[in-house]
């Protein structure tokens, strides 16, 4: 079996959010204290109680794209608040950044039936500023696992395997191995995130880690293992800040040859 290695962390939190407990700055020497490549901040939206406004998000572009040896993704944790999956934050905001997390919480929206919630999820993927979904193995949010999968994959959209959910949300084991084994077999790709809500947990996701070698994912499947596969699936999906990577990218090497 390959080994896997993670050099990103693309969930976490900042004291923004309201009940975390830890400044970018902090964030930040833990992930290099712990030999991260990347890190994406992603603060709850606006609906979450306690979360921050709007503006929260439109002023990120102050937060720079490198600090120290780590590489800064701009991002949010999205909140899914009606059954058409709309959004806690509008397209202006969305556009402006880095990666988009969307996810169902129970103070933002209750919870339905399986039948429902995959369709609801399913709406949310068709969102064109939707990158991925958060903890999609959350048991209090039941879905059809196979149909968010396959729906994933033929957008392009990551699912996540989220390392916080074994530590607070009993019985999400189950549901995220299932999850990832029909990742597996039906193609996509899946983010191993620690969803830290303090630095101290920055970049821990060896729960997560340890189900993805158990499902049998490789590598290639897990989209922080490698910080190029994280720029290639930013580019195609059209964020603003990598449509120009290839072409940077191609100009360096020959820069580097002559």
């Amino acid at each position: 079996m390959e080994r896997i290695e993670l050099v990103a962390d693309l969930h976490i939190h900042t004291i923004s959010s309201g009940h975390a407990y830890s400044t970018v700055a902090e964030i930040i020497d833990c992930a290099v204290h712990k030999g991260l490549q990347c890190i994406a901040l992603t603060d709850h939206g606006p609906a979450m109680p306690g979360g921050p406004h709007r503006y929260h998000f439109g002023n990120l572009f102050v937060v720079p794209e490198r600090e120290k040896t780590v590489e800064i993704l701009r991002g949010i944790e999205a909140n899914i608040i009606d059954r058409d999956g709309t959004l806690d934050i509008s397209e202006y905001y969305l556009q402006q950044l880095d990666l988009v997390w969307a996810g169902f919480h129970m103070p933002c929206m209750q919870p339905a039936t399986r039948a429902l919630n995959t369709e609801v999820l399913l709406r949310t993927l068709e969102n064109p500023y939707v990158d991925g979904i958060v903890h999609p193995g959350n048991p209090d949010f039941p879905i059809h696992e196979e149909a968010v999968v396959l729906a994933a994959r033929e957008k392009g959209k990551l699912l996540e395997i989220n390392n916080s959910s074994f530590l607070i949300r009993r019985g999400s084991k189950t549901r995220c191995l299932e999850i990832a084994r029909l990742v597996r077999h039906h193609g996509g790709l899946v983010s191993l995130n620690s969803d830290a809500h303090i630095a101290g947990d920055v970049g821990s996701s060896d729960i997560a880690l340890s189900l993805a070698h158990e499902a049998g994912l490789s590598p290639r499947q897990i989209i922080n293992t490698d910080t190029a596969m994280i720029h290639h699936f930013l580019k195609a999906r059209g964020k603003r800040r990598f449509r120009s990577l290839g072409s940077a990218a191609a100009a360096e090497e020959t820069a580097g040859e002559s």
